[in-house]
């Protein structure tokens, strides 16, 4: 088992790539700490992973919230005494497009507030863990929408793209202690969430969901979407001993959507 007695906090653990995340890291033998904001879905999170034997909590929090960020590391110090690796895959995303030039301000901070600073608050604490263990892995959840950005999507684009550099910088600062910091950027995934947006648009657009998902999927090399399974494998790597000589790099996990759609990469 690839984590066998490790201890890994998983933000966003409830729904999608989080709860995928979480349920693939227990299953190489981690004992997973799900955190957000929704008692119930990480409760059911958890209930699947101890029926399957393995082992986890679930902590409330916001990490919006500083406070609240203290406590799930405090919390999860309490409970394991350790914390080996962290998965930032909180996210906020604009239920509505905004142009910048009729964009509210407080539409554009809380992106950053939830996206960016909240991965920064909670990494803080805990490399403050880690960096006395001189161990520990970061691995940040980004999206191809910070690189391969859509018009009216700047808020979100913006946080995503900062992560990507926040982890480059990150690496730089905690390696000497031998700690990692990676990303992964996934391209459109087929979780619960993206699959009634996606349900939403096509309404919007006058058209069935299977035209419109079939017309998406033409944009993907592989002409299909992501698995949440498949990010979470991608991040069970990079948070793995496998990966012990790769620090601050960016792992596309897209279908070959950059493939088709470079944008900035290269």
């Amino acid at each position: 088992m690839r984590l066998q007695d490790k201890v890994v906090i998983i933000t966003g653990g409830g729904t999608g790539i989080g709860k995928a995340i979480a349920t693939v890291f227990a299953a190489e033998g981690a004992s997973v700490v799900v955190a957000g904001r929704n008692i119930n879905t990480l409760s059911a999170v958890i209930e699947q992973i101890e029926y399957k034997r393995g082992k986890g909590i679930a902590i409330v929090a916001d990490v919006s919230n500083e406070a609240q960020i203290k406590n799930l590391v405090q919390q999860t110090i309490a409970k394991y005494g350790q914390i080996d690796v962290l998965v930032n895959n909180h996210t906020h995303t604009p239920s509505l497009d905004a142009a910048v030039a009729d964009m509210p301000v407080d539409y554009w901070t809380k992106g950053l507030e939830v996206n960016l600073t909240g991965t920064m608050m909670l990494t803080k604490e805990v490399i403050k863990q880690m960096i006395p263990r001189r161990t520990g892995s970061i691995v940040n959840i980004s999206s191809v929408a910070g690189i391969t950005p859509d018009p009216y999507h700047s808020a979100y684009a913006t946080s995503k793209w900062g992560i990507i550099g926040f982890t480059a910088s990150l690496a730089g600062e905690v390696g000497q202690y031998n700690i990692r910091a990676n990303c992964v950027s996934p391209a459109g995934t087929l979780t619960e969430g993206f699959q009634t947006g996606m349900a939403a648009l096509a309404k919007q657009k006058g058209m069935t969901s299977d035209a419109f998902m079939n017309k998406m999927m033409q944009s993907y090399a592989l002409k299909r979407l992501v698995k949440p399974s498949e990010v979470a494998t991608a991040a069970l790597f990079l948070a793995s001993d496998d990966a012990s000589a790769v620090t601050g790099q960016n792992l596309i996990v897209s279908c070959g959507f950059q493939v088709l759609h470079p944008g900035m990469v290269g």
